[in-house]
């Protein structure tokens, strides 16, 4: 028996090639977009992948299954509550898959999603009972899976069932259970993942809060309190999971002129700078959306453009093209008709017009002396916390607008006025603060560290 564990940085995810190496079989379990990993993982074991399998339909990514299956022929399992649309075998509460060697065992564990499974892994050659569990959303190291994300209006009711799926059933387990999560650090489906990738049921019944509770309505308190933002376009990508995503295919590059990009930009599309930030600043087409093409793509597109816009890029080199589309599929933003080969400068040369300087960055003592001399004058200060860390202190008079709500809301603010955005640690905000500048205000702050940055100066905050 094997067990190997694949992890996209940035948006947590934690996905499974499971097997019995003797028999030649495996399955992958909560496969991401990437499918070649677990393809290139099995031909170097030499096993066939036999088995997909689901914990749950995700909401913070689009799954890979459908491709996975289309090139291994595969069946895809997921639990009969799911109301997914595609094809697949439904698991439930008690089924018993063997890969050989290895038994997996399926409890039901709802509380995250109501179709959430935990997987329970023997290897019969040792012994009957289970060694490991490979829990989805389930447990964390550290942390739960949040109930929120299949609406607020369950959110109460499914933490009453995450109750029961962790204190009646996982914490029966014996301490030594090893615990494979589907999340790790950077994710957003809990709340304060810890960074390390595995653990044990015995050090998490110790140390984990989520696990701290003999009351079931003090519990479901606490799991539907402070939760942070929702990942950016969940919603979309969990309909997108539960309809069955089209399978991805290989990604090559698309060379795309500057004269055969204007009809798309004549039609809507828009354009995605990826570059470094010098880069952008120095020179960037106006209205163009700039982020980063690093790990934190994926998890910050969401809040900036809507799932179904085509999209052009604009690269660092054409080397980069694949893992930035990867960071966008994986978050369901399928429409990338190319990138701009010619560059920047092609744009130039092409006339169109080009502009320079960006978002100003801005430390929290010159934000607050700039407030003091300026009055009324001076910038809005726009909060993009969730409600729960703005009540917890706040620079005073801020305007509390969620990230995940900036995009519709932009019509409360005044484009000719200057704009500080803040957030915890600077984070959030520069996402925040590029949205407003592709919006065209006309100055926008990124205030350097925070409210954190903004305390740890010493300057007063207020908890109204």
């Amino acid at each position: 028996m094997y067990v190997e564990q694949f992890f996209v940085d940035g948006l947590g995810c934690a996905s499974y090639l499971i097997g019995c190496e003797a028999k030649g079989i495996a399955a992958v379990v909560d496969p991401e977009r990437d499918v070649r990993r677990y393809l290139e993982s099995a031909a170097r074991r030499n096993v066939q992948i036999t088995h997909i399998i689901e914990t749950h339909l995700h909401a913070d990514h689009v799954s890979g299954n459908t491709d996975l299956a289309e090139r291994t022929g595969a069946d895809i399992y997921i639990h009969e509550a799911s109301g997914a649309l595609f094809k697949y075998k439904p698991l439930k509460d008690g089924d018993v898959l063997e890969l050989g060697e290895t038994r997996l065992v399926i409890r039901s564990t709802p509380g995250h999603t109501p179709e959430s499974v935990t997987l329970f892994v023997s290897d019969t050659t040792r012994a009957d009972e289970p060694w490991m569990a490979l829990t989805g959303d389930l447990l964390f190291v550290g942390d739960a899976g949040r109930p929120d994300l299949v609406g607020p209006e369950a959110a109460r009711s499914l933490a009453g069932e995450l109750y029961e799926s962790l204190y009646g059933k996982m914490l029966q387990q014996d301490d030594g259970l090893l615990i494979y999560p589907g999340h790790g650090a950077g994710s957003l489906c809990g709340r304060a993942i810890g960074s390390a990738r595995s653990t044990t049921l015995g050090f998490e019944r110790r140390h984990n809060p989520a696990l701290a509770f003999g009351d079931k309505d003090a519990f479901v308190e606490y799991m539907t309190s402070n939760l942070p933002e929702q990942p950016g376009n969940h919603t979309f990508i969990k309909a997108t999971n539960r309809q069955g995503p089209t399978p991805l295919g290989e990604i090559l590059p698309r060379r795309l002129s500057v004269r055969a990009s204007i009809p798309y930009f004549q039609r809507g599309a828009a354009l995605l700078d990826t570059r470094t930030k010098s880069a952008y600043v120095k020179q960037h087409v106006p209205g163009s959306v700039h982020l980063e093409g690093d790990e934190q793509l994926s998890n910050r597109i969401g809040f900036l453009l809507p799932p179904d816009v085509s999209i052009v890029l604009l690269l660092e080199d054409e080397a980069s093209y694949r893992e930035v589309v990867l960071s966008l599929t994986r978050v369901g933003y399928e429409k990338v008709v190319g990138y701009l080969f010619e560059g920047i400068e092609g744009w130039a040369a092409a006339g169109l017009p080009i502009a320079s300087g960006d978002v100003q960055d801005i430390a929290p003592v010159e934000l607050h002396q700039t407030l003091l001399k300026a009055n009324d004058q001076g910038p809005v200060v726009v909060d993009v916390r969730e409600p729960w860390e703005y009540r917890s202190g706040h620079v005073p008079g801020a305007v509390l607008i969620p990230l995940g709500e900036l995009a519709q809301r932009v019509s409360e603010l005044d484009p000719s006025r200057p704009v500080a955005v803040i957030c915890a640690h600077g984070h959030r905000s520069l996402v925040g603060a590029g949205l407003l500048a592709q919006k065209g205000f006309a100055k926008v702050y990124n205030v350097l560290g925070g409210t954190t940055g903004w305390q740890e100066a010493g300057l007063e905050t207020t908890r109204n």
